[in-house]
């Protein structure tokens, strides 16, 4: 049975002392919800200090982009290495990343295979655009998408897969329950063809695009859906603690 997921992706919001704020009023209710992974994903700045927050705790820490190399003279960048000591999550490939920075899938590909040689766990995003889903190519964009992120890979039992949609990330416009379950069972078909059918079974695979605490209920009641990666509601105290408790009555086991 696989273990749901609700990871909050704060982007490029909340200053140090705010997130330490925010945490602090989530953290004795999130602790007491179970049978979901619970993961925060605040920016680089307050990694440390969220860190020492859940301290003890089972809520998890993950951090929102890396660089693929260990070290070297890349100003500005964070290495996989220093993520290591930090965290256990990190979102890779999200669309803001491959439409604002240009992040190809090669770049993601080695991106992940660097998350992976330090044992961090990776957070695949994937999704198409609003005029190749309008176009039918939303089958081609994902598929095409998992093939160059996943090239050369041949264990990932340590990986998470977020459908995200583009045309739902930040519009408020999310995608059906059915619509999201049906991609969603497409991405399972396709790693049980390239791997194997039970990697595929195992493999946790989550919905993200204006996930709200209004429409958690449907996503987490379709059977391919394993969670969700949420952003502007994970940014709200009453709103991420509600789509994570809804999450824990459903898919309850």
């Amino acid at each position: 049975m696989r273990v749901p997921m609700i990871a909050g992706n704060w982007k490029m919001n909340t200053t140090v002392s705010e997130a330490v704020e925010l945490v602090r009023n989530m953290l004795p209710e999130l602790e007491q919800i179970k049978n979901v992974d619970r993961v925060i994903c605040p920016p680089f700045v307050s990694l440390s200090a969220v860190k020492e927050l859940l301290k003890g705790s089972a809520v998890e820490l993950g951090a929102q982009n890396m660089y693929f190399e260990e070290k070297g003279a890349y100003t500005g960048e964070v290495s996989p290495l220093m993520l290591a000591e930090l965290c256990q999550y990190v979102i890779i490939g999200h669309s803001e990343r491959r439409q604002y920075f240009g992040e190809t899938g090669e770049i993601v590909n080695k991106k992940i295979i660097a998350a992976l040689k330090v044992e961090l766990k990776p957070i695949l995003c994937i999704g198409e655009k609003l005029e190749e889903n309008k176009a039918g190519r939303t089958k081609a964009v994902v598929t095409g998408q998992l093939e160059a992120a996943l090239a050369g890979i041949k264990d990932i039992s340590r990986l998470t897969i977020a459908y995200e949609p583009v045309w739902a990330i930040g519009t408020g416009l999310a995608a059906t329950g059915g619509q999201a379950n049906e991609i969603i069972g497409l991405i399972r078909s396709y790693i049980s063809q390239q791997f194997n059918e039970d990697v595929a079974k195992d493999l946790r695979i989550l919905y993200g695009g204006s996930v709200t605490a209004d429409n958690t209920a449907e996503f987490m009641q379709q059977p391919e859906i394993d969670g969700a990666l949420v952003g502007g509601a994970s940014l709200k105290a009453d709103q991420f603690l509600s789509i994570v408790k809804q999450t824990s009555e459903i898919r309850r086991f």
